[in-house]
């Protein structure tokens, strides 16, 4: 039998979260194509500064990231299934198509095996895994990934992999539900 859980904070409506943060989560839900306000705006919203102040943060990363959107969802993808956040897979690999992957490369993203991969994406997916296994990168796999990326970038990506792993952690143990 499954557990049926519930949310542990739900999400904040109108008077909850303020005009303010409601209007720019309704802006993003519309431009974003997602169904209502995102459960996971609407509730981090419920700390109103706190989330406005996160939002800027974020969406320096994803969506106004210097690394390519198609590497951006492969990171998120990855760092998002490594730490069990069905929410973020369910939203990511919708923007994942949009940004050029196709259904096999995201499928295989969150998954084990690693098969297949190569240069660049290998070398993304692999740092992904050990930043999720050991919260460090070692020598060899900080030397594959900055043969892709430049200082600017490799900054990028594990600020990128962090603030993904951080949001699974607040998703996961907050239990919100998905948007649809």
């Amino acid at each position: 039998m499954d557990v049926v859980t519930q949310a542990r904070i739900a999400p904040g409506g109108r008077r909850d979260i303020g005009v303010v943060n409601w209007t720019m989560i309704s802006a993003g839900a519309k431009a974003a194509r997602v169904p209502g306000p995102p459960h996971l705006f609407t509730t981090m919203a419920r700390h109103k500064s706190l989330f406005r102040a996160w939002l800027f943060f974020a969406g320096r990363m994803m969506p106004r990231g210097k690394l390519p959107r198609r590497d951006t969802e492969l990171v998120i993808l990855r760092t998002a299934w490594r730490n069990g956040c069905d929410y973020e897979l369910d939203h990511h690999r919708r923007l994942g198509k949009r940004a050029g992957l196709t259904d096999a490369e995201i499928e295989q993203a969150t998954s084990p095996d690693l098969y297949g991969w190569n240069g660049r994406d290998l070398a993304l997916l692999s740092a992904c895994d050990e930043l999720h296994a050991t919260r460090n990168l070692d020598d060899a796999t900080w030397a594959a990934m900055r043969a892709h990326l430049s200082e600017r970038d490799a900054i990028e990506f594990l600020l990128l992999a962090g603030h993904y792993a951080m949001l699974a952690t607040f998703i996961n143990t907050l239990r919100i539900d998905l948007d649809h």
